[in-house]
């Protein structure tokens, strides 16, 4: 096995905590989904949100998920002025028998324009 990271986000229509949780879990689930991972094989995972969203730390759906014990931590993304707006990224380290280039990184809604070379 090795260790791998993978990339994602996903974009909010506003800072809400409704929408924060179900981007999030949308997102979560995707990763888990197309990388065919169970949380067993998750080592950890870091969620960032842009500073305009500020209602819900995005690491509650992962724990509404069953990430109950997978180390979680949230934080915020630097404030660059042209930075895309109200979104959530997460990177988790992950133990899998794939190739790097296998890995799927995921990309929703308004931020499949963060990454257009790796956005599935």
């Amino acid at each position: 096995m090795a260790v791998r990271a993978v990339r994602g986000a996903t974009q909010v229509d506003a800072d809400d905590r409704d929408q924060i949780l179900a981007a999030t879990t949308e997102l979560v689930s995707e990763v888990m989904s197309r990388n065919g991972l169970t949380t067993d094989d998750v080592i950890s995972v870091l969620f960032t949100a842009t500073p305009d969203l500020v209602s819900e730390f995005p690491a509650l759906a992962a724990r509404k998920l069953g990430f109950h014990e997978v180390p979680l931590l949230c934080a915020s993304e630097i404030a660059v002025p042209h930075a895309l707006p109200r979104v959530i990224r997460l990177m988790a380290h992950i133990e899998t028998a794939r190739p790097r280039a296998e890995i799927q990184h995921v990309y929703l809604r308004g931020a499949t324009a963060l990454r257009l070379d790796i956005a599935q």
